[in-house]
């Protein structure tokens, strides 16, 4: 609970018992303290408990099988990434069990921020291409956040699909960022594009156009 909160000074004074296991997991979850630490984002918490050998810093939860360093970066938060893939423990490219999407695809989704993707994306053991359980890649997320930043990293790399299907609905990047008008930057890239076919339809049999009665020019809330 100390960890969750991200109370420092307490954490530490509990880290001195002897008889404190700085990696015991919940029952009901299986979340160490240091899972809840990378969720809430706190850094110092997470620095501390990172120094002790006794906690395994890769430990996924068994609610949804993702691991510290997947919570870290759903919530954009470089400072503890950064401390995570300093171990050589630490797998960046996990899926997790839940849904199968990486830390990549966690940050890729995440507009306000592209450095968590950027620093992700500089490890070569990270595949910037792997799709979840459902086919949505990295950029097909990205795409449906509008996250152009985010995009153009990923188009730098040789080994990207620009136009690959998810399974679920059948929809490709450009299907995803096609119907609001704020994602225009994002439609413009993707059919710049070759290999991005602009009248692919998805399961639905719906093509990319804008969507009708949405607010044009800004995110819905």
């Amino acid at each position: 609970m100390a960890a969750e909160g991200g109370h420092v000074g307490v954490v530490k004074i509990l880290l001195e018992r002897e008889n404190v296991n700085p990696n015991q997991a919940d029952t009901d979850y299986g979340r160490t303290p240091l899972w809840l630490a990378a969720r809430g984002g706190h850094e110092g918490v997470v620095k501390m408990l990172l120094g002790r050998k006794e906690v395994n810093p890769d430990q996924a939860d068994i609610e949804y099988g993702r691991t510290p360093l997947a919570c870290a970066a759903s919530n954009a938060n470089e400072a503890v990434v950064k401390m995570f893939l300093e171990r050589a423990e630490v797998n960046p490219d996990q899926e997790d069990t839940e849904y199968g999407r990486t830390p990549l695809s966690w940050a890729a989704a995440r507009r306000w921020d592209q450095g968590t993707a950027k620093i992700l994306l500089e490890r070569t053991d990270v595949n910037p291409d792997r799709a979840d359980k459902c086919c949505r890649t990295p950029l097909s997320w990205a795409a449906e956040e509008g996250s152009e930043e985010v995009i153009k990293m990923l188009l730098e790399r040789m080994d990207q699909n620009p136009d690959q299907p998810d399974t679920e609905y059948g929809r490709t990047p450009l299907s995803w960022a096609a119907p609001e008008a704020w994602r225009e930057g994002v439609v413009k890239m993707l059919l710049e594009l070759k290999d991005v076919n602009p009248d692919r339809a998805d399961q639905c049999s719906q093509r990319a156009r804008p969507m009708v009665g949405r607010p044009i020019g800004r995110r819905p809330g």
